[in-house]
């Protein structure tokens, strides 16, 4: 092995934990109380409106105004109607999201393994340029990433081949020479996996964690 691809939200990035931190913050700062039945229903509509943004039919911006225009109505707030005040009342869940940023424990020990090994280290996310590796940097891990490779960058999103392939050219080998280690089957595991790479599924819900798979 040359190299290992981890994947970000939820693998080195504990995205649901600091979401539902934020949204809990956010909500409580708009004097309402944050139910484990809203929470769900944020992360639903995440779910639902995300893989438009990463389809093409919306821009970035897009998906989260289209996530407030959901979620506002559960909560007894007025939408909006233009696309300045949807972005102004996302920025105040953002504030809250960012104030929560945070690694998985495993994260940085897996990293130093990588490197230990002599292994180039690179993340491959479907994300934003600009937000995830401001994550990195937030959270401490972007001085042992060599490569960091996101969807609107590539203009690929996986489980498409040409995402992972790209990634491995970034880290200077071959496919058949990088590992790929990430929390979603299809998209970690079964599409990288298709594109001639290695791959471990990382199942924190069964108790695994990165060390494992290294």
């Amino acid at each position: 092995m040359k190299a290992v691809i981890f994947d970000l939200d939820n693998t080195l990035f504990d995205h649901t934990g600091s979401a539902e931190r934020g949204l809990r913050s956010w909500v409580t700062e708009l004097g309402l109380t944050p139910t484990d039945e809203l929470v769900a229903q944020w992360f639903v509509i995440e779910d639902e409106q995300y893989p438009r943004w990463l389809s093409g039919e919306l821009t970035h911006q897009g998906q989260r105004r289209a996530r407030l225009r959901a979620f506002l109505p559960l909560i007894d707030r007025a939408v909006p109607t233009t696309e300045a005040g949807l972005d102004e009342v996302f920025e105040g869940y953002l504030t809250q999201y960012r104030n929560n940023w945070i690694a998985f424990p495993d994260a940085r020990p897996a990293l130093e393994v990588a490197r230990g090994n002599g292994w180039r280290t690179g993340v491959l996310t479907n994300g934003n340029t600009v937000q995830q590796n401001a994550k990195l940097a937030a959270i401490g891990l972007a001085d042992l990433i060599d490569v960091v490779c996101t969807s609107e960058a590539l203009g690929f999103s996986k489980p498409a081949p040409e995402a992972y392939l790209r990634t491995c050219e970034a880290l200077g080998a071959e496919p058949a020479d990088v590992l790929m280690i990430g929390d979603n089957l299809e998209n970690d595991v079964l599409g990288a996996q298709a594109a001639g790479l290695p791959a471990r599924h990382l199942d924190r819900a069964a108790g695994t964690n990165l060390l494992d798979l290294m």
